[in-house]
């Protein structure tokens, strides 16, 4: 399922990652090179599992290690409300 920023949440390269505000409550959070990967993949549209092979891929990690991350990660963005579904 796709997801997208909630409205009020911004989204800004850095040289680590990416770092998202929540222009509500004034809250930054920033994402390292694998959590962006994760995030990007989310955000063009790509399932959990592209995020995961892509991040298998992309640093030597095991599957298994690499699913754990990206569902994680995707429930911690959830839970403070950074994304959502695409309608």
């Amino acid at each position: 399922m796709a997801v997208k920023l909630r409205g009020h949440v911004s989204l800004a390269p850095t040289e680590d990652g990416v770092a998202l505000l929540d222009e509500d409550s004034g809250r930054y959070w920033a994402l390292n090179p694998t959590g962006a990967v994760v995030l990007r993949t989310l955000l063009d549209g790509g399932t959990s599992g592209e995020a995961t092979r892509r991040i298998a891929e992309e640093y030597a990690v095991d599957t298994a290690t690499a699913e754990h991350d990206v569902v994680e990660l995707e429930a911690a963005l959830r839970t403070a409300g950074l994304i959502e579904n695409t309608p």
